[in-house]
C-alpha cells in the first residue's frame, strides 16, 4: 500500500467513524502506530484532519474531504456513469461541466472519445471546475470556457457573482451536473449554497440536464439546492439504484439509466 492509498484510507476511516485512535487504525490498514502517528500529523500539517491525544478527529463541523481523496471512491461504478453520459454527447455541442469527481471522469472520457479528436471545435466545454479546465486544455479540438469566480479548494469549482455573471451569458446543450444528492421529491441539491446557485443558473441555461451520481447519492437530501427533479431530463447512475427508486425518478419525468 502506496502513502496516497493508505492517506485515502483513513481519511475515508475518519468520516466513517467520526474518529480515529492510532491502534486500531494501524491493525486496520496493517501498519506500524509510528506510521499511523506519523501519517496523521501529515494530514493535520495539511488541515485535513485534526490530532488528538490518542488519534485524530475530522477538520470542522461540516467535514468534507478536498477532491483529490475522493477520486478512489467508487470508482467502477464512476467509470461506466461517466462513458454513459459522454456517450450522449453529440459532435460539436456546447457542454457544460460542474465540479465533481464523476464529472472529471465525464472530461476524461470525452476527451478518449476518438470521433471527438478532431474539430473546429469537436466539443465547446464550459465549466466552473479548474481541474477540468486544465485537464482539457491542452485538446486544441476543444474549445474550453471557464467561468471566473472564487475557487474552493475542497472542489476546485469557482463560485461567486463572476462565476454566475459569465454563465447568464451563455447558452449551452447539455449541462452535466456532479450532485452530492439527489431525491424524487427534494431535486439535486449539494452541500455548500455558493456550488448549488452556480449549478442552479448553469441548468437554467442548458437545453438537456443530465444528472451523473452513483446510487449511494441517490433518495437523499444535501442542505442547498440546485433544481427541482423536473428540471433534470437523464438520470445516469450504477445498477445499485433499487428499481422503486428508480420507478420514482420516471414517475417525476426523469430518464433513468443505470449501468
Amino acid at each position: 500500500m502506496t502513502r496516497k492509498e493508505r492517506w485515502q484510507r483513513l481519511l475515508d476511516l475518519l468520516v466513517e467513524r467520526g474518529g480515529l485512535e492510532v491502534e486500531p487504525a494501524a491493525e486496520v490498514l496493517g501498519v506500524s502506530a509510528a506510521t499511523i502517528r506519523r501519517d496523521l500529523d501529515q494530514l493535520a500539517e495539511q488541515q485535513l484532519l485534526v490530532r488528538t491525544r490518542g488519534g485524530a478527529v475530522p477538520h470542522g463541523v461540516s467535514y468534507e474531504l478536498p477532491l483529490r481523496y475522493r477520486t478512489s471512491r467508487r470508482a467502477a461504478e464512476k467509470q461506466r456513469i461517466s462513458e454513459t453520459v459522454a456517450a450522449l454527447i453529440v459532435p460539436g455541442e456546447v457542454i457544460g461541466l460542474t465540479g465533481g469527481t464523476t464529472t472529471t471522469e465525464v472530461a476524461r472520457a470525452l476527451a478518449a472519445r476518438p470521433d471527438l479528436a478532431t474539430g473546429s471545435p469537436a466539443l465547446t466545454v464550459v465549466t466552473n471546475a479548474l481541474n477540468i479546465a486544465g485537464e482539457l486544455v491542452i485538446r486544441p479540438q476543444f474549445k474550453i470556457v471557464v467561468s471566473g469566480g472564487v475557487a474552493r479548494p475542497q472542489s476546485y469549482e469557482l463560485t461567486g457573482p463572476l462565476a454566475q455573471q459569465t454563465l447568464g451569458r451563455l447558452t449551452v446543450d447539455t449541462a452535466v451536473l456532479g450532485v452530492d444528492a439527489f431525491d424524487p421529491t427534494d431535486g439535486a441539491a449539494t452541500r455548500h449554497e455558493d456550488e448549488a446557485a452556480v449549478n442552479s443558473l448553469l441548468c437554467e441555461r442548458a437545453r438537456r440536464v443530465v444528472v451523473a451520481a452513483d446510487s449511494s447519492k441517490l433518495g437523499v437530501r444535501a442542505f442547498a439546492r440546485i433544481c427541482p427533479t423536473a428540471a433534470v431530463d437523464v438520470l445516469v447512475t450504477d445498477t445499485g439504484l433499487p428499481a422503486e427508486v428508480a420507478a420514482e425518478f420516471e414517475a417525476a419525468g426523469v430518464q433513468v439509466v443505470r449501468v
